[in-house]
């Protein structure tokens, strides 16, 4: 017998005849009312109570099987990075005519406000001839690898619901993140990690962690910051005096006693609970070799612009990539750093000096590797700017853009997206989109079509119906697929 059944059944013991007539009534019930309701506490049918995480089959044949989602808070300027209006240089200081902006409400600047030309240059590259401002001095190069959106819209217009939004599916607060829906719908290929990762850099999201949280679905399913230098988790390392062996007996003691507690009651978070304690453990071994950028080459630090040891988001994105090799599921950078309200010119460029040369490295890296295959890479913000100028001088601002969600762009790569094309347009100013629009539903839907999912299909039972990523909307986007 081991020790783990030991400690089990001296753990029974000390159950009373009251308390297994008690709980174990309540806990069967719980069972029964689960195998009826088809496996809320288990996604997909899978009812493996000692691996609540384990791989699970989507429900059709799939394209992808893994997410990288580069999220760029603050909302990109669209006008300055992807979608070029030569209208704004014509009309360039002109006030806007009143039937581009009605229906429309900003946060800080007035409807008839001038219009504002970007001050970068735009010019096509690589054989799809996609048009990108010089802004980008990297992204060109991988330009055939991605599928721009240039006609997203949205319904949020300032930056906590924009962001949440983007990241749930709604405005509201206490909904799961899409991270979140994917690990539940496709557990984990990874026992040594968690299957949700957060990386971030910049400043704090609006958003918070609702960004990445798990909403009703079981903790478990939850993203899980990395910090930026140190231990990716606090007290990862054991304390001084505390063995290897020490903590292997306390782990199996609680281990056993939580086990006994998830049979008698159904509760998934005791299954969490379980999957922390061994998840952390087992990444006392497994994070310190993850973290250790000094391992890569020469040639891939200078490829990235990453510094081992330094927090950038260079080297978040190598760190995703070593992430991804090492079967985690779904990760995801916050680079808070986008808002531009003054000086737009002078903040795209510095972002893009930024974040411009790893985000191209990381494409042509999994690329190489054979990963971008089968890894859905995501990059955008959680609205676009507008293509009038906000200037206030009384809160020091001038040259800037204000929140736009009529439209804006955002790009993905792989996963059995079409590559070296560009979707949707918008009107000659930049206001609302003409042609073939992208809602943040219809973008969740196509995603997760790719990674073998119907977006209707996928769902979870709380409070009495039936909830999903999508709501009830999103439609597929057949032009964006392969």
């Amino acid at each position: 017998m081991t020790h783990h059944d030991e400690i089990k059944r001296e753990y029974k013991k000390l159950v009373t005849r009251r308390h297994f007539f008690k709980d174990c009534g309540m806990g069967l019930g719980s069972l029964a009312l689960a195998s009826l309701l088809d496996g809320n506490l288990f996604a997909q049918g899978n009812r493996t109570g000692s691996n609540p995480l384990a791989p699970k089959k989507p429900h059709h044949a799939a394209k992808a099987k893994r997410v990288i989602y580069l999220f760029h808070a603050g909302a990109p300027s669209q006008l300055d990075l992807f979608d070029y209006k030569p209208g704004l240089v014509k009309y360039n200081g002109k006030p806007v005519p009143q039937e581009f902006v009605k229906g429309i409400n900003y946060a800080f600047i007035k409807p008839d406000a001038g219009l504002y030309a970007s001050e970068f240059k735009f010019a096509k590259h690589g054989q799809s001839g996609a048009e990108l401002s010089d802004a980008f001095q990297y992204l060109p190069k991988v330009v055939d690898d991605i599928t721009i959106i240039r006609s997203m819209t949205t319904e949020a217009i300032n930056h906590a619901p924009g962001q949440i939004f983007m990241n749930t599916g709604s405005v509201q607060f206490g909904r799961p993140s899409f991270g979140a829906w994917v690990t539940y719908g496709l557990g984990s290929e990874t026992q040594d990690l968690p299957a949700f990762v957060v990386l971030s850099s910049g400043g704090g999201t609006s958003g918070g962690a609702s960004n990445w949280g798990c909403g009703f679905l079981p903790t478990l399913y939850q993203g899980v910051p990395f910090r930026r230098s140190g231990d990716p988790i606090l007290s990862l390392s054991n304390p001084r005096g505390i063995t290897r062996e020490m903590q292997r007996r306390s782990l199996d003691t609680l281990k056993a006693i939580n086990e006994h507690h998830l049979e008698m009651t159904g509760d998934p978070e005791i299954a969490t609970r379980v999957n922390a304690f061994e998840m952390a453990y087992r990444m006392q071994e497994s994070a310190p070799e993850l973290m250790d950028l000094s391992k890569e080459s020469k040639a891939t630090l200078e490829m990235y612009g990453a510094t081992p040891g330094k927090a950038s988001y260079a080297n978040n994105c190598l760190l995703a990539r070593r992430l991804l090799e090492r079967g985690v599921r779904f990760v995801q950078l916050f680079h808070e750093a986008w808002d531009h309200h003054s000086e737009v010119a002078k903040g795209v460029r510095n972002q893009c000096k930024q974040t411009d040369q790893a985000t191209t490295a990381l494409i042509a890296d999994l690329k190489q590797r054979g990963l971008l295959e089968d890894t859905i890479l995501i990059w955008g913000g959680e609205f676009g700017r507008t293509p009038m100028v906000e200037s206030d001088p009384d809160a020091n601002r001038s040259l800037g853009r204000d929140h736009h969600n009529k439209s804006f762009t955002m790009f993905v790569a792989g996963g059995g997206f079409k590559p070296g094309i560009t979707v949707g347009e918008t009107d000659e100013f930049g206001f609302n989109v003409v042609k073939d629009p992208v809602t943040v539903h219809d973008l969740h839907a196509t995603i997760l079509h790719q990674l073998g999912f119907d977006h209707t299909r996928l769902t979870y039972r709380f409070q009495g119906r039936d909830f999903r990523l999508t709501d009830v909307h999103g439609e597929l986007v057949e032009k964006l697929l392969a």
